[in-house]
């Protein structure tokens, strides 16, 4: 598979975490870490709710969002879903997206773990191990991310990390409400890097299609 579509061969491993890109064998278990629970039921750190969606249209929507994000992959613009891996199983998603990329060498990011896998650092190593990628892979000179303003798991994993405020944004929130959306940017100088380096395999085919003329 990784032959026909090459982020299929990539793996990013951290001293606890492998991450790489959704396969159709990591669905059922994907679907069991969402529904199993990734936040309290009366907040929603997500912009757009989808965790609020009934059971069987968030096992339909879960699968359908993966194959979608595969099929929109091109030079100019991409979002790579890594799965996230610990001790062998699935306990969240972390995205890398980037638009005009070849331009901009900007990236985004989001993510989300299951109730179970937060408090521990795990949302800090897997942001690290994508910004990693990112910064000294990809060629990216920065990196953006937001969160609601109450978010302080979010917002603490990127400051961390050495993102610094950059403004805000009134966005429509769960039923109707407007809440205070919280912009943050990081220079790829700025980076605060973890003690370890991210080892990357499958490199080569996912820069030749993502970048192509640029070498690992």
């Amino acid at each position: 598979m990784a032959g026909i579509w090459p982020p299929f061969g990539l793996v990013i491993r951290t001293p606890r975490l492998v991450l790489t890109p959704v396969r159709d064998a990591h669905l059922p278990e994907l679907v069991d870490a969402v529904l199993a629970g990734i936040h309290d039921p009366a907040e929603m750190p997500f912009s757009v709710p989808w965790t609020d969606a009934p059971r069987d249209v968030l096992i339909l929507e879960t699968a359908k969002h993966q194959w979608r994000t595969r099929a929109q992959v091109s030079v100019e613009s991409w979002t790579l879903n890594f799965v996230v891996l610990h001790e062998g199983r699935v306990v969240g998603i972390q995205d890398l997206v980037a638009r005009s990329f070849p331009l901009l060498r900007r990236v985004g990011s989001g993510s989300w773990l299951t109730r179970q896998a937060q408090g521990c650092g795990i949302g800090t190593e897997m942001r690290s191990a994508v910004l990693q990628f990112a910064f000294d892979r990809l060629g990216a000179t920065s990196a953006v991310s937001e969160a609601a303003s109450w978010n302080r798991a979010s917002l603490g994993v990127s400051r961390r990390l050495g993102y610094r405020d950059n403004g805000t944004t009134l966005v429509e929130a769960r039923r109707g409400e407007v809440e205070l959306q919280q912009n943050l940017l990081l220079d790829r100088e700025d980076f605060v890097r973890p003690p370890w380096t991210a080892e990357v395999e499958g490199l080569e085919p996912v820069l030749a299609q993502l970048i192509p003329g640029r070498q690992s």
